[in-house]
């Protein structure tokens, strides 16, 4: 039986977060009141019926870990296969790989035991609820090398701006790969290959002293590889900047938007919190918003977002804003166009307004 096994590449992800990546990588960033980035790229490989899940990540990755624990809230905490996350191993002194291909020649042993003969790999950028069964029998049918998942953008935004687009033919044969801002057939950073070609290509590329298999292992091989292209149709988003962490943020607060993410079957899976429901008081006023477990509101809140465990305190006034978890505000303040990271306190009387196209940020644990 063909199966496939899953790899979460973070090593080349550009990305330009600023103050939400003071202390964690992107992959980590909270969104939508209770989940992470990762959370949906692996959500999605768990619900097409991988049981083995590697993760490259060279930074910031302690958030991700704690995140993450055992992969028990993903099936992943199982006696064969489960979650692996791999930091390089620069124990090697023969070594001369650069850049991700460090990754695959330092943790070979994670291919060679894996008993599927195919992999899935993505980035964390790409917010979607997929199941990629369809597209891995897709890619079996037509006996392709190489299988890129791609989507079709109506309106061009900035986060679009680093995304590969795919030019193929009208049987979906992939006869270029490149940053044309006028065609609206986006890469979404995912795609499928077969495992012993994954390694041929990584030795390769190493041999070659190159440093990112996509650009040099794929991309650069189109006229030696047979590459298809499926593409994806349903609810999605590229996050990649503040600006887009924001406005996708916002965006989910159409409840049509909400559903096609978080309501169709199976379901994205995060860390399972413990808080009770959501504690409104008297004085309190929520319009258009989505609001987390934990959470205890004496203020008013409209269009916002707010995680697990937030304070808003009577007079205080949060609109369009982000707000993660266990922030406390105080009486009389007022946030609009505002993302606070977590654990900042907001002393009573306070005023931020940022814009949409700028909102305001306050980094985690700071006292204002």
């Amino acid at each position: 039986m063909n199966t496939m096994m899953g790899l979460i590449n973070l090593e080349h992800e550009h990305h330009f977060f600023h103050e939400l990546t003071y202390f964690r990588n992107g992959s980590s960033i909270p969104f939508a009141g209770r989940y992470r980035l990762i959370d949906f790229t692996l959500s999605n490989m768990v619900n097409s019926n991988i049981e083995e899940v590697a993760i490259f990540t060279r930074n910031k990755y302690r958030s991700l870990m704690d995140h993450l624990g055992t992969g028990e809230n993903w099936e992943l905490d199982r006696r064969h296969g489960g979650l692996f996350i791999l930091p390089p191993d620069w124990n090697d002194p023969s070594d001369i790989s650069k850049g991700d291909l460090q990754f695959f020649h330092n943790n070979r042993d994670y291919f060679h035991r894996g008993t599927s003969s195919y992999v899935l790999i993505s980035g964390s950028q790409f917010i979607s609820n997929t199941d990629y069964k369809e597209a891995f029998q897709f890619h079996l049918d037509r006996g392709a090398d190489v299988t890129l998942i791609s989507t079709h953008v109506e309106t061009f935004d900035t986060e679009h701006d680093s995304c590969f687009r795919i030019e193929a033919d009208e049987d979906g044969w992939v006869k270029d790969i490149t940053n044309d801002k006028k065609n609206p057939k986006l890469f979404t950073g995912v795609y499928i290959i077969n495992k012993e070609l994954l390694m041929d290509l990584v030795d390769q590329c190493i041999a070659h002293h190159q440093d990112h298999f996509f650009i040099h292992g794929i991309k650069d091989n189109l006229s030696g590889l047979k590459i298809q292209t499926y593409q994806y149709n349903g609810y999605c988003a590229f996050i990649n900047t503040i600006e887009s962490y924001y406005r996708h943020n916002m965006n989910l607060l159409s409840e049509d938007n909400f559903r096609d993410l978080f309501y169709k079957e199976p379901f994205i899976r995060t860390k399972v919190g413990n808080q009770p429901p959501v504690k409104y008081r008297n004085e309190s006023s929520v319009k258009k918003s989505i609001l987390a477990n934990g959470c205890i509101i004496d203020g008013e809140v409209e269009g916002s977002v707010l995680f697990r465990g937030v304070s808003v305190k009577e007079g205080a006034t949060i609109k369009n804003s982000i707000i993660m978890q266990r922030c406390t505000i105080e009486p009389g303040v007022y946030l609009e166009n505002v993302i606070l990271d977590k654990d900042v306190h907001v002393t009573a009387n306070q005023r931020f307004i940022g814009s949409k196209d700028k909102p305001y940020i306050i980094a985690k644990r700071q006292i204002i």
